[in-house]
């Protein structure tokens, strides 16, 4: 019926024979008046193309003939342009970057200059996609236990910031849990050597100051008991002092008190961990959250240092 209308409105538009016209025969309509060679319609289908084309050169939006041809539309002929990559994309692709980055720089401590560079450039990149403007509105995301992956911070540990560990001892984890129901953070560094594994934390509370900044007070320290090995593993040489020596002779020293240090380890395991109370009135900090979403939190805090860390569990630890 739309289609009958269309042409009925047409057809009241034709001009008025004039009177000097010859009188046409009768049966004759008015819509010949309108074409002079009236068109043939397959079918009403076909009749609304034809006018929806004179009418609106550009398509009817509300046309239900199906998709345009590829390259463009069917009446104008004007190329579609590709939809941009959608940013979730983007972030994906500069989270891989920035974990191929990472690889072998020990948290960063043994990071280049240029790779440090490549770093904080992928860093703002990540940082001007920020998921979430707020993270402090976002306790959920914050909370759980986060593996340190990147840092600008030498002096993150008096320890760690002295130089390089010794051989036989290795920094195994760096971890920062944060418990948003109690406001609590804990920031953990748990090594490992040849005779036992021990961890040394520091235990504070937050206060949220804005919505990407938290004030940060250490209550205590906490230096966890250690953990003897019930298999004491030594490699086969460490250097020290700029000189290699050869620990092979020792092992077999070492086998023969693996017995004895099985029973110790048992005994010792069941003490309590050691705690230190932090009363100094300059034991605060505070941190800057920059980025964050589900697996992936960038953080900045004083003397423009930067935090990389990943979430327990997340595929970016693999």
């Amino acid at each position: 019926m739309a289609g009958v209308a269309s042409l009925n409105v047409l057809a009241l538009r034709a001009p008025s024979p004039s009177p000097a016209a010859p009188s046409l025969r009768r049966g004759a309509g008015a819509a010949a008046l309108a074409f002079p060679t009236p068109p043939r319609f397959p079918s009403l289908r076909a009749a609304r193309r034809v006018l929806a084309r004179a009418v609106a050169p550009g398509g009817d939006p509300e046309d239900d003939w199906g998709p345009e041809p590829e390259g463009g539309s069917a009446v104008t002929g004007t190329a579609v342009e590709e939809a941009p990559a959608p940013e979730g994309s983007e972030v994906a692709e500069l989270k891989a970057r920035l974990k191929e980055a990472l690889y072998g720089t020990e948290r960063g401590l043994r990071a280049s200059s240029e790779t440090r560079a490549e770093v904080v450039e992928l860093i703002t990149q990540l940082e001007a996609r920020n998921p979430t403007p707020a993270p402090t509105d976002a306790l959920t995301l914050l909370n759980g236990k986060w593996i340190l992956a990147y840092t600008s911070f030498s002096q993150l540990f008096p320890l760690l910031g002295s130089g390089r560990l010794p051989e036989l001892v290795k920094v195994e984890e760096i971890s920062q849990t944060i418990d948003s129901e109690n406001f609590t953070v804990q920031n953990c560094i748990k090594f490992s050597g040849p005779l036992a594994t021990t961890s040394v934390s520091t235990n504070a509370k937050f206060e949220i100051r804005s919505p990407k900044r938290v004030q940060i007070k250490f209550d205590e320290g906490v230096i966890g008991t250690p953990q003897l090995t019930d298999s004491i593993v030594l490699p086969e040489k460490f250097e020290l002092f700029g000189q290699n020596i050869d620990l092979s002779p020792l092992k077999g020293i070492f086998s023969s008190i693996e017995n004895a240090a099985s029973s110790v380890a048992k005994t010792i395991s069941g003490q309590p961990p050691l705690k230190i109370p932090i009363r100094t009135n300059n034991a605060e900090s505070w941190l800057l959250t920059t980025y964050l979403d589900h697996e992936l939190r960038i953080s900045r805090g004083d003397g423009s240092s930067i935090f990389v860390l990943f979430k327990e569990g997340s595929t970016l630890l693999n």
